[in-house]
């Protein structure tokens, strides 16, 4: 249930009107809070402020916040283009969800919604004493949240779409995902060992990619309905209405269509990838970056350059799970869930970059640097497929650079 709320609040997070949202009905709230100090006593300890002051001040506030909050959705949204024309569109997900931004725009929004109802509820005499001073203590505490805030925002637009600032972002949402799945590989269940003879295929109901499987509701029906559930599928998997997602098995006579429809809801289908269940989709966006960066018309292998850099961070997660040694409790005993290869998390990180750069030298060396440093690594199917990008990305170059001086410097940096 906990991990079923995280992802609903992921979700929640990409949308720009949540924040603001919950910012207005805190600022309503705060503006008619203050009335709350009126009748409790506090009238002869707390100083007179005259409303003019108070209006004067929330004069300010309402005639600057709409302008600056419009100010800052243009400037968001180009940040935004941005990221997507010079990175990768599926960063988009990355940048929209920048707390900075986000904050910021929440919090002029809702000192413009306060400034509103708070003038309204002044001129109507909705305040005595108490509840002045109280109001004008709040409208001073926002009015420094609000300069605070403005000043944080200006230093997070000035780098917010940036390329360096995008791959930054994208490499911290990928390190969190890959170093769950490298802590736990199987999700706490069973690996998928041998047959599963007898197993009724489940398929799917959409056709999409698989976003999130919840262990927890197929553990409780297996373990209601007596079952074996092995899983086909992980978040990230592209699916059509005839792939088996899932196998069951059972000795029970049970209605095969109702496990089914359970079994299928517990697996969310979507039309797009996601960054928090699927970290090769991480590394897929990356790459994809240093793709771009190496065609013909923009010709960045610096670029190139520094994603090979963070492809050779992720991989070294691998070898933090190795020296802890971490054995992981089975939660779901009743699942089976598969992993995934080594040999695809090479291809997803080197390969495009192999063949893109495979005419440049000093990206092609940067490669095989990185190949060596992995090799280093104490992972048997680590050291394989470093071995093996290595030779092949020596090959793609030897086809693409026609000077020798420069294939014999990268023949001697190579693995094998």
């Amino acid at each position: 249930m906990k991990k079923k709320l995280i992802i609903y609040f992921n979700r929640i997070r990409e949308r720009l009107w949540f924040r603001p949202f919950l910012f207005c009905l805190f600022s309503v709230a705060g503006a008619l809070i203050a009335q709350q100090a009126d009748g409790i006593g506090l009238d002869d300890l707390v100083p007179n402020v005259d409303e003019e002051s108070i209006g004067s001040l929330l004069d300010i506030i309402s005639a600057s916040m709409l302008v600056i909050s419009i100010f800052a959705v243009g400037s968001m949204l180009s940040a935004f283009s941005s990221a997507s024309n010079t990175a990768t569109p599926r960063s988009f997900k990355i940048v929209v969800t920048d707390d900075v931004s986000q904050n910021a725009l929440s919090i002029f929004i809702g000192a413009f919604i306060y400034s509103i109802v708070a003038t309204i509820a002044l001129d109507n005499g909705y305040y005595e004493k108490a509840g002045r001073f109280i109001l004008f203590l709040f409208t001073i505490i926002l009015f420094a949240v609000v300069i605070l805030t403005f000043l944080r925002w200006v230093d997070r637009i000035s780098r917010l779409g940036r390329l360096e600032h995008t791959i930054i972002q994208l490499e911290k949402v990928t390190s969190k995902a890959l170093t769950d799945y490298v802590n736990n590989p199987f999700k706490k269940a069973h690996p998928v060992k041998g047959d599963f003879n007898d197993g009724q295929a489940v398929r799917a109901t959409s056709v999409g990619y698989v976003q999130y499987i919840n262990l927890e509701t197929l553990q409780n029906l297996a373990e209601e309905k007596d079952l074996d559930i092995r899983l086909n599928c992980l978040p990230g998997k592209v699916v059509h209405k005839n792939s088996p997602i899932a196998f069951f098995r059972t000795n029970q006579e049970l209605d095969n269509d109702q496990i089914n429809k359970r079994i299928n809801k517990a697996i969310i289908i979507g039309k797009t990838r996601r960054f928090d269940e699927d970290p090769r989709f991480g590394i897929i966006s990356l790459t994809e970056i240093a793709s771009r960066a190496l065609s013909p018309g923009i010709n960045d292998p610096g670029t190139a350059i520094q994603i090979i850099g963070s492809h050779e961070r992720l991989f070294f997660l691998w070898q933090k799970e190795d020296e802890q040694h971490n054995e992981t409790a089975i939660i779901y005993d009743r699942l089976e869930v598969p992993d995934i290869a080594m040999e695809d998390f090479f291809n997803d990180a080197f390969r495009p970059i192999a063949r893109d750069g495979s005419n440049n030298i000093e990206v092609m060396l940067r490669l095989q640097m990185a190949f060596k440093s992995l090799a280093t690594i104490n992972n048997e199917d680590l050291k394989k497929y470093a071995i093996q990008h290595s030779e092949e990305a020596y090959k793609r170059a030897e086809k693409a650079i026609q000077f020798s001086n420069d294939l014999d410097t990268l023949r001697k940096s190579c693995l094998f």
